[in-house]
């Protein structure tokens, strides 16, 4: 049995601060990270490193959308020709002299609030070629019958970031650029938001354009099975007729269930806390995962219940992989380093 863990920001994002690893006892990760040959590659988001494990091709932008058309609207797919884009619900921050965005990570929209938005937003933006969808509350669709010029990123790459330094670019995407400050005008004083703004609540005062495609012709799946509760994951586990499972609630919990192959896990906590820069939360995540994970995954390595383990530590400075055989284990010249050992630029 072969197991591949995808940690997003299981380093600390700033490598200004080497002090939060201080007094953080992680043993088990420790050991397996010092025993693993290591390989480094450039930064990507886990949206991206997703696609590219499932032989994905990019198109102008990763087709984000129309996969996740499997789990979001099924029915959808008959119409596959069509072009689909994502367009989630943001909140845009002026700080100084730069925009910063957040997603739906910090704020909650209900159905109700999602239907009235969307439905302003068709009514209003009904001269161009192309309509809204919400299929999720947090998670809104453009559909069109042709792909549009321009390249987008991914909303992880942007989320807790400089919008500026991520806006679409491309022949078409100053189009684009003008349908997004359209939007911005009609919910700056949208009823929704403001009865938000009442009661506290961040506003919804923008999309995010990403993802956008036509659904792949081919993806080829490296994995017997995948278990993750993030929905890109699943999404791509039913376009490629891969075993899906929610994820387990610890590593026992996922030895007991005694499944061969090769397996994904995917282990997503830490990643919301690392981009809005929550310490103390992200510390708190990594020593849950420490007991739950990392040490029995150790002790199931050593008695040679799982053939291989590979740790992907996606970060924004640097993207590794830490691949450990039960063999490795054994050497012991290779000494346990500390984390802050690992947070160097790429």
């Amino acid at each position: 049995m072969n197991l591949n863990l995808l940690i997003p920001n299981l380093f600390w994002p700033d490598v200004s601060q080497p002090e939060i690893y201080n007094d953080l006892s992680t043993p088990s990760l420790e050991i397996l990270l010092s025993k693993s040959i290591s390989m480094r590659h450039p930064s990507q988001e886990m949206e991206i490193w997703l696609c590219k494990t499932f032989k994905i091709v990019k198109q102008q932008s990763w087709p984000i959308a129309p996969i996740m058309l499997h789990t979001d609207g099924s029915d959808l797919m008959k119409t596959s020709k069509d072009f689909w884009m994502r367009a989630d619900p943001v909140h845009l921050r002026i700080e100084q002299n730069h925009i910063m965005l957040a997603d739906s990570q910090v704020f909650k929209i209900s159905q109700e609030e999602t239907k009235q938005i969307v439905q302003d937003l068709n009514h209003n933006l009904g001269s161009h070629d192309f309509s809204f969808l919400s299929l999720r509350p947090d998670r809104w669709y453009i559909r069109t019958s042709r792909a549009p010029e321009m390249q987008t990123h991914t909303l992880g790459q942007v989320t807790g970031m400089n919008i500026n330094n991520f806006l679409p670019t491309g022949n078409e995407s100053i189009i684009w650029h003008k349908i997004f400050n359209e939007i911005q005008m009609l919910l700056y004083e949208h009823p929704i938001n403001q009865v938000r703004e009442s009661r506290g609540e961040l506003i919804i005062n923008s999309v995010w354009f990403w993802g956008g495609g036509n659904m792949p012709q081919s993806m080829q799946s490296p994995y017997t099975h995948i278990w993750s509760d993030h929905d890109l994951p699943r999404a791509l586990a039913l376009a490629s007729n891969t075993n899906h499972s929610k994820l387990p609630l610890d590593a026992n919990e996922w030895l007991q269930a005694g499944i061969a192959g090769n397996h994904l896990i995917v282990l997503d906590s830490l990643l919301g806390k690392a981009k809005y820069r929550d310490a103390y939360n992200w510390r708190e995540t990594l020593k849950d995962m420490e007991e739950n994970w990392f040490s029995p995954l150790h002790m199931a390595l050593r008695k040679g219940e799982i053939k291989q383990l590979t740790i992907t530590a996606l970060n924004e400075n640097v993207s590794q992989d830490f691949v450990i055989m039960r063999s490795n284990l054994w050497k012991f010249w290779l000494m346990a380093r500390p984390l802050s050992s690992y947070i160097t630029k790429y």
